[in-house]
């Protein structure tokens, strides 16, 4: 005589259950990654300003520094005279680097150059670099 063993039906549910919470809880962790980059960013990180202190940017330099997650810089061209950029290339989104003998930016990848307005000099950059808006308070440089 054969006999099949069955668990008994309480059993099985409870199997089911929990292996069926694993496997939500799994793929929420795997799946919240994702809707976060997915989704768009909320309004009150796209009015975020960076403050950065007058000092910190010498005349004809450089400043590199994080806007809302994504590299961009603030250059002081001349005393008073602040512009700011996306430090991103717009070939292929090396980050660009300032060449303060040159008075340009240049883009490592394929020798994109950038003037200190942002303007297409050379190379395959199809458009400027993006400029972001540059607001001054009292003795700090304000971006965005």
């Amino acid at each position: 005589m054969e006999s099949h063993f069955s668990p008994p039906p309480q059993r099985r549910l409870f199997l089911t259950t929990v292996l069926g919470g694993i496997a939500a809880v799994v793929s929420a962790a795997a799946g919240y990654p994702l809707w976060q980059y997915l989704s768009p960013r909320r309004a009150e990180d796209q009015e975020q300003k960076v403050a950065i202190p007058r000092g910190q940017i010498a005349v004809g330099e450089a400043h590199f520094f994080d806007f809302r997650g994504r590299p961009a810089v603030v250059l002081q061209s001349a005393p008073g005279s602040f512009a700011a950029f996306s430090a991103v290339c717009t070939h292929l989104g090396c980050i660009v680097k300032w060449m303060p003998q040159e008075g340009e930016f240049l883009c490592p990848c394929h020798a994109g150059r950038f003037s200190s307005r942002g303007e297409v000099l050379g190379g395959p950059p199809p458009k400027p670099l993006e400029e972001l808006p540059v607001t001054l308070s009292g003795d700090q440089v304000l971006v965005g």
